[in-house]
């Protein structure tokens, strides 16, 4: 049996911040795999919502859960034909169209 671990954090649901800075792609990635999650979702509390889905998503680890949070509430409220994706990193901003990968 290995010993080693499968993840490279340990599952925080606190979603503290982890070590080492976050590749923009990994970032861009985060924001809008959660923003679908609460599309599909349409919860009450998103903020618990995500919190249980951060504490499982193996990458989503890698990026803080305040960070996704304050990406997410920057989502423009005007709806868009194209929808929207987050692009640029941490210091990003919503695009509106469907992001380049899933």
């Amino acid at each position: 049996m290995p010993t080693e671990r499968p993840f490279l954090h340990d599952p925080d649901p606190g979603g503290t911040t982890p070590l080492g800075a976050v590749p923009p792609a990994l970032f861009d990635l985060a924001v809008n795999r959660a923003d679908a999650a609460l599309r599909g979702l349409r919860p009450r509390h998103p903020e618990t919502v995500l919190a249980a889905w951060h504490a499982r998503t193996r990458f989503a680890r890698r990026v803080p859960l305040a960070a996704v949070l304050i990406a997410l509430s920057r989502k423009p409220s005007e709806p868009s034909e194209e929808g929207w994706y987050w692009a640029g990193g941490e210091a990003g901003a919503w695009v509106p169209g469907r992001a380049p990968f899933p």
